[in-house]
């Protein structure tokens, strides 16, 4: 009887998440609320359904809900190779409540790291959880067979903003002098992190 509950609750968690998938282009659109502006992300499940049906998890659960955008890297700022610019958000928490998942690389997805373009954070390969970040101008290393990480995996890309990119930009400009764990983000944390107030399904 237990064993018949849990395949039960899983199938509605499935069904939960795959139902809310347009059936014409396979993305799902959501706005993502925060307290500079909106940002309407298309997240495309059909290309990354395990990284989408992640993030829609996350979102359907309210874990976003009155997280942050908290980090922000600048050409000037950046202390990798090659440098990058991009914001990163979440809850910011050392140790995610939810399990990683299986990386998926843009060699998979064939969506490619531009501007605009949500993916996910991670250390090493298939840790990714809950951090992401949002792509400003076009990131090719950060895509699979490039150097950003040592491991030449790339980041796990699976959406694409298509409102609000004057929202991020706004961010990234923000004052970044926060206080940082390390020198690898020194001159990266927001000095105010701006809050994700939602994020909702909005088609």
């Amino acid at each position: 009887m237990i064993r018949k509950t849990i395949i039960t609750f899983l199938s509605l968690i499935l069904l939960s998440v795959f139902s809310v998938v347009n059936a014409d282009d396979g993305t799902v659109r959501v706005t993502m609320a925060t307290s500079q502006g909106d940002i309407e992300i298309d997240l495309y499940m059909d290309k990354a359904p395990i990284t989408v049906g992640n993030f829609i998890k996350l979102a359907e659960g309210e874990y976003l809900d009155g997280g942050s955008f908290y980090r922000v890297v600048t050409y000037e700022s950046d202390n990798g190779n090659p440098k990058i610019e991009v914001i990163q958000g979440g809850r910011g928490e050392e140790e995610s409540p939810f399990a990683p998942i299986d990386h998926e690389s843009t060699q998979q997805t064939g969506i490619l790291h531009k501007d605009g373009v949500i993916s996910m954070a991670r250390g090493d390969v298939g840790t990714a959880s809950s951090e992401f970040f949002i792509c400003l101008g076009d990131q090719p290393g950060l895509d699979h067979g490039n150097v950003r990480n040592p491991d030449e995996q790339g980041f796990a890309a699976f959406g694409q903003v298509v409102s609000g990119m004057d929202v991020v930009r706004r961010i990234n400009a923000s004052p970044a002098d926060g206080p940082s764990d390390s020198n690898y983000t020194k001159g990266q944390i927001l000095t105010e992190p701006v809050e994700i107030i939602s994020v909702r399904r909005s088609k």
